[in-house]
């Protein structure tokens, strides 16, 4: 299925695969966020509520940007590729919980692939 704003032809599929990941990175976020000022308990609020409020702000953005790649708008690929840069560090910081390092790890690694791919390049630097 060809959209009209992408010159008649479909995104490459490395392209549709990340912004579909960073789509659900964003949308994990939101949850967390959600949890985050669910657990809202008076000894701890400063930090709840500014912690979800980051949560929500970043997956916002991550959910703007994976719309926004699936346009072809080669501004976001500069945030998205800092995100996975920023979650491989994270998945680090967490390998001693491996199933939630390894996950974080291979998500921001497919992500980094797709984006950096040839055929998402060109679609991005030729987007009109």
């Amino acid at each position: 299925m060809a959209d009209s704003h992408l010159g008649g032809s479909a995104n490459p599929p490395p392209l549709t695969v990340a912004a579909a990941l960073v789509g659900v990175q964003g949308l994990v976020l939101l949850g967390l966020a959600l949890v985050e000022a669910s657990s809202l308990v008076a000894e701890r609020a400063e930090v709840a509520i500014s912690t979800a409020i980051f949560f929500g702000l970043y997956g916002v953005l991550l959910v703007v940007c994976a719309v926004a790649l699936t346009r072809r708008s080669g501004w976001a690929r500069g945030p998205v590729l800092l995100s996975q840069l920023i979650q491989l560090g994270i998945a680090w910081n967490v390998r001693d919980i491996p199933l939630l390092s390894i996950v974080l790890a291979l998500a921001a690694a497919v992500v980094l692939a797709g984006m950096l791919s040839r055929a998402s390049l060109e679609a991005l630097d030729n987007a009109p």
